[in-house]
């Protein structure tokens, strides 16, 4: 059965609710409800035995584990490493460096540019090492995730040695994009028309700096964390308590950065080594047993119930990632990237193609909550038809990865956004308020962009 562009409610349910609860869950589970009512013709028992039926499918899938297991697992290590002392440790040796706000603000961006081999692991690894000094410099957890996301995703999109180039290249040799060249060397040429990546990294600076100056939401929160100290809101400390006093907790004590790096670059190397990034989370897991019991930091007891609280810390956060999954069995039964993609794409002018494929697939991946997914759905689209209208391959992949990347970063139920708002420690919700209208900002400069690309390409 075919909902057509009814298919978009359950999508606009979360995102109403969203804005008016500020509740993750609450707004994705009334949605996912909203949607298999839809799919069951108002049959309430048909309803939920459907949900139960999608709970068991996502449940059931291997990349479901993979990505728990990463999320939980990784929350063990910032753990252990905040309680060996080792990110106050980084946090005192950066702010050597790093003494002013604006400092603050762009030595973040300059560290989510470095860590470019996976986005999970840029938005765990770069939230969790800079939320203490952002901190003390009155930096509000809003401003640091907007920071952390917008260089985690886009980053990993423009380096030709990525998980996303890896990934995204595959889909590009499979829908016939290559343009007898190699993946990497057709990746490569794709590059400099990811355009929407180029302009999300390029505009944080330009915040930090004030040169585009802050506006709505995330104002209020910066106002809110210069003025009263306040970095978190009440929303965000109602879901992960009131902040630590670390210093005092380590007070007397010697605080060492490497036992924060360390245990990272180990978890960078082995993921790019044995390319999977869980493999990397298991050696930093065995890093921090082989640094930290030595230097009697904990006992071997300390170490395991580490583990165990990192993960019960990282529980609401899995539950809201299955439901996310659960959505997108939601929007996959109802049709909906079919509807609108079908619809959008097949009557296009060739100029208009890139923009075009740019702005449905954006925003259908901001609706949906897949990325990787509607990629996979995209490229076998747009690579044939791209081909029959004359236009770059290179440029309609360009455009998809774009459109990829920035749902990634707005989508509040998007497994990176998730990350980001763990390791920060703010809400989904609170994430889409504050960085959604400062990400409409290389969104609509992309949008300009692909428009002038496209015809004079053509």
């Amino acid at each position: 059965m075919s909902f057509g562009f009814w298919a978009l409610i359950p999508v606009i349910v979360i995102l109403v609710l969203a804005l008016i609860t500020k509740d993750t869950f609450i707004s994705l589970f009334l949605g996912v409800v909203v949607g298999f009512v839809m799919i069951a013709q108002g049959n309430p028992v048909m309803a939920f035995n459907k949900f139960i039926d999608a709970l068991y499918t996502v449940m059931c899938d291997s990349n479901t584990a993979w990505v728990l297991m990463i999320c939980a697992l990784f929350s063990s290590v910032i753990f252990l490493i905040t309680e060996s002392g080792g990110v106050l440790g980084f946090s005192n040796l950066a702010e050597k460096v790093l003494k002013t706000r604006k400092q603050t603000m762009i030595g973040t961006w300059i560290l989510g540019l470095i860590v470019f081999v996976d986005d999970y692991l840029n938005c765990l690894a770069v939230g969790a090492a800079v939320r203490k000094i952002a901190d003390r410099q009155k930096i509000s957890r809003e401003m640091i995730a907007f920071i952390v996301n917008a260089t985690g995703v886009t980053m990993c999109a423009i380096v030709p040695f990525s998980s996303w180039s890896a990934f995204m290249g595959g889909l590009m040799q499979k829908a016939d994009m290559l343009g007898g060249l190699s993946v990497t060397g057709a990746y490569i040429h794709t590059i400099p028309y990811v355009i929407y990546g180029w302009l999300a990294i390029i505009v944080v600076p330009l915040i930090c700096l004030k040169v585009i100056p802050l506006f709505g939401p995330m104002k209020k929160a910066e106002q809110r964390a210069m003025e009263t100290g306040e970095v978190q809101s009440p929303e965000a400390k109602a879901l992960h308590g009131e902040l630590p006093d670390e210093e005092l907790k380590f007070k007397d004590k010697k605080c060492r950065a490497v036992n924060f790096l360390l245990p990272i670059l180990v978890i960078a190397i082995v993921a790019v080594w044995r390319d999977d990034l869980l493999i990397g989370v298991f050696a930093g897991l065995l890093a921090c047993l082989i640094m930290y019991l030595p230097q009697r930091l904990m006992n071997i007891n300390q170490y395991f119930n580490g583990i165990l609280q990192g993960i019960t810390d990282m529980c609401s956060m899995l539950v809201i990632i299955i439901m996310s999954y659960v959505l997108i069995e939601v929007n996959s039964q109802l049709g909906l990237v079919d509807t609108i993609v079908g619809a959008a794409l097949k009557t296009v002018n060739p100029s208009l193609l890139p923009v075009t494929i740019f702005v449905v697939i954006g925003l259908l991946s901001f609706a949906s909550g897949t990325f990787w997914g509607l990629a996979a759905i995209a490229f076998p689209i747009v690579g044939p038809l791209g081909a029959a209208l004359g236009v770059s391959p290179f440029l309609c992949a360009g455009a998809v990865i774009s459109a990829v990347a920035f749902g990634g970063q707005i989508c509040m139920y998007s497994d990176t956004v998730m990350l980001t708002s763990s390791s920060t420690q703010i809400t989904n919700a609170e994430y889409l308020r504050t960085s959604g209208p400062l990400v409409v900002i290389p969104f609509v400069l992309a949008v300009i962009g692909f428009t002038i690309v496209g015809f004079v390409a053509a």
